[in-house]
């Protein structure tokens, strides 16, 4: 086994990414490697899986799965057995996904693939890529790759490794457009940077800025200080970090995050069963942000390190929340990358919010309960720009009359 750990604060979403895109906490250690382990190979104290392959092999009518399929049950069986649901098994396909994820790039034509409620696929390119440049239009839908039809509800991992592979090949496409036409498209793979962060100044208050992290990857800290410095130059002094749908990512992403917009202090505590509690403080310096008036956005499936950021800008009286109560993910994994290129995520910390909030299935209460508008209008984000109009530079409310000059309730 190679006992490759990593600090991970998977959001539940996301230990199955693996369903939808959520991760956290990350850092590797040097570890040792081992051969694999065959089920005719088990060790004494697991008698009963020999016995059991041996019967199987034996007596069932229809052909066995190879010995790798019937490990990976196995080994699924034996971490189910520990009863945490961010104690898992993640086979290779998924851990390669994971681990690009995680690292802010991957060999892929620069796309997001989007499940929706019916079972299909639709295709957002990024600007730029090989995917827009190639034809595909935001709003597609995916219906095949190479030679593989997608079939509505197939595993949103799988799509997603068909259409990734080696730089320079080329993979096929066949979309269904949104004007109804279907075309077969083929694109080359290139070596894609993910981007974690989006940002723009708001059409109608051109002094707010947007910050959207879609998850912490070890190109977020610099993606969000270049956000902020651009959104600085172009006239934004309030701003709007929008962690909704963010199911985690790199821990020290995280912090480093929440550090532009604190100057100094405490971030999160951690704990362990066999060591002193550790306190992640952001760094003390000053930028654009650390005092700008700000606003956070959170939802039901904002988890682990997005919980950690808006925690530590919650307790510490930098932001309100606003939308609906967070996850609640609270706990911190290792993650071991094994001799096959599968991985196996442990539970091993907790991790607590500057006022000793723990999370774990608690989250975050909103400081405004704003729900989701059913018209289209992003009501979560209009709260937001409306409290933040009706600040001064300093973060204190505007006097009434002076806002109703301004036009604003």
């Amino acid at each position: 086994m190679k006992k490759s750990t990593a600090l991970v604060v998977f959001g539940a979403v996301q230990v199955i990414f693996i369903a939808v895109a959520f991760i956290s906490g990350y850092i590797v250690r040097a570890g040792t490697t081992g051969a694999p382990l065959l089920l005719g190979q088990t060790p004494a104290n697991y008698p009963l899986l020999a016995e059991v392959r041996g019967l199987l092999a034996a007596s069932f009518i229809g052909p066995l799965p190879d010995d790798t399929a019937l490990q990976y049950g196995a080994v699924r069986g034996l971490v189910g057995a520990v009863g945490d649901p961010y104690t898992v098994f993640v086979e290779p396909q998924h851990h390669e996904l994971e681990t690009h994820s995680l690292s802010g790039e991957y060999g892929g034509v620069g796309m997001t693939i989007n499940p929706q409620p019916d079972g299909a696929f639709t295709l957002s390119p990024y600007r730029d890529s090989p995917a827009e440049l190639g034809g595909i239009q935001d709003g597609d839908v995916l219906l095949q790759v190479d030679n593989t039809v997608i079939a509505p509800g197939m595993p949103t991992d799988d799509v997603t490794a068909l259409v990734r592979g080696p730089i320079e090949s080329t993979v096929t496409l066949v979309v269904r457009h949104p004007d109804g036409a279907e075309e077969r498209l083929s694109l080359v793979r290139q070596r894609y940077q993910i981007p974690s962060t989006r940002w723009k100044l708001l059409d109608d208050q051109p002094t707010i800025g947007l910050i959207t992290v879609d998850r912490f990857s070890d190109k977020t800290a610099d993606e969000v200080k270049q956000a902020i410095e651009e959104l600085s130059a172009q006239g934004a002094d309030r701003y709007v970090l929008d962690l909704r749908n963010n199911g985690g990512g790199i821990l020290d992403a995280a912090v480093d995050v929440a550090g532009n917009f604190l100057s100094g202090g405490v971030v999160m505590y951690e704990t362990q069963n066999s060591a002193p509690e550790r306190v992640y403080n952001a760094p003390n310096r000053s930028g654009p942000a650390t005092d700008a008036p700000l606003a956070v956005l959170v939802n039901h499936n904002t988890a682990s390190a997005a919980e950690i950021v808006a925690g530590a800008l919650l307790d510490r009286e930098r932001a309100p929340l606003i939308g609906q109560q967070t996850y609640g993910k609270g706990s911190v994994q290792l993650v071991y990358d094994l001799s096959d290129g599968s991985s196996l995520h442990v539970t091993a910390y907790r991790w607590f919010t500057p006022g000793r909030r723990e999370l774990e299935q608690a989250g975050l209460p909103p400081t405004f309960v704003v729900e989701p508008s059913s018209d289209g209008v992003d009501s979560e984000l209009a709260y937001a720009m409306n409290y933040l109009a009706n600040l001064d530079q300093a973060g204190r409310p505007v006097p009434t009359s002076v806002a109703a000059e301004d036009g604003n309730p």
